[in-house]
């Protein structure tokens, strides 16, 4: 078996049997995927597969984030692989257990932890991750079957449905050419300042998103047409689409329920345009109160937990870095 740990050394046509073909594919893990984080100045990226006579087996795909001054990114740094590797139906578990055991030795100088935030099912392979020293997280996401069209308004919470015709009937008018994507990013940006408290990409990387084939925006606009929301969703060809980013003036523009109208609009589009599933990119922890978990479980999708793969590289940092995060969030609160 081979290992291979540069972009450049991959079989592009290897590679794309690999997403056809894996049970675990997501767009995240795609070359697309992987061109455009390298692209962004901001992104420091890593690719790490395994190979077998030609054939590839497994492939892990990802960005190394940190937050703030040079002290919080000191102790934040982490390597994030959205959507989990993908991996062969019939990987081994010599090949995956090749593939972490590399994974971990190219990035354990270079960050804080590594993170797998799984999008489908690992379960099968669990336990080759434990034996790997990544250790189970729980953590729930919702998928929305949208592979048949006329189901999907159905599927929805009444009062969903309701709030939807209301917006409709008040003037709510919904764009994807002529974007305002800075009035988009500025109430995006505002949201995650002052209620998610997380690092945001900068406006360049939404700009950069706006002309690329992969990605499409849903910009809310009210009856005067001023900018009130938007969802920005990323495909994976006909196959999946995810929820990327959203936001919505919400409290001001109560009547109009921007948020909703984003996500709503997205999930129409995946339906009519032969997807089979909308994925809304995460749903927190069990255990844990979480308003958006609400707000998503209305769209009528299925509740699943995928969880993720966590490996503490630096427990002694990690754990300073843990407390400091804590302390941070209640001096905000």
């Amino acid at each position: 078996m081979t290992i291979l740990t540069q972009y450049s050394q991959i079989d592009p046509a290897s590679w794309d049997n690999l997403l056809k073909e894996s049970p675990v594919t997501s767009w995240f893990q795609s070359p697309e995927a992987f061109r455009f984080f390298d692209s962004l100045s901001f992104m420091e990226t890593f690719i790490v597969a395994v190979a077998e006579n030609d054939k590839l087996l497994g492939l892990t795909l990802g960005y190394i984030q940190g937050d703030g001054g040079q002290l919080k990114q000191m102790l934040s740094r982490r390597a994030i692989i959205v959507g989990g590797p993908l991996l062969a139906d019939d990987i081994s578990v010599e090949a995956l257990n090749l593939m972490l055991t590399s994974l971990k030795k190219k990035l354990s100088r270079r960050c804080i932890y590594i993170e797998t935030r799984n999008l489908n099912d690992y379960s099968r392979w669990k336990e080759t991750f434990e034996a790997c020293g990544f250790s189970y997280v729980p953590h729930y996401n919702f998928h929305i079957d949208v592979s048949e069209s006329e189901l999907v308004d159905k599927r929805m919470d009444k009062s969903r449905r309701r709030r939807i015709r209301r917006a409709t009937e008040n003037g709510v008018t919904i764009h994807c050419e002529n974007l305002d994507i800075k009035g988009f990013y500025d109430i995006l940006s505002n949201l995650y300042h002052t209620k998610i408290h997380k690092p945001l990409p900068p406006f360049s990387m939404f700009e950069q998103l706006g002309k690329e084939s992969f990605a499409k925006y849903f910009i809310v606009k009210d009856i005067h047409g001023k900018t009130i929301g938007g969802q920005l969703i990323l495909m994976l060809d006909q196959r999946v689409a995810y929820a990327w980013y959203c936001c919505g003036l919400d409290k001001e523009y109560h009547d109009l329920y921007p948020s909703i109208m984003a996500n709503y609009t997205a999930i129409r589009y995946a339906a009519e345009n032969g997807f089979e599933r909308y994925d809304m990119m995460g749903a927190g922890k069990p255990g844990e109160d979480y308003g958006v978990r609400d707000f998503k479980a209305q769209f009528g999708g299925t509740l699943v937990e995928h969880g993720r793969f966590l490996h503490v590289c630096r427990p002694v940092v990690y754990w300073l870095g843990s407390k400091a995060i804590a302390f941070l969030k209640y001096l905000k609160k």
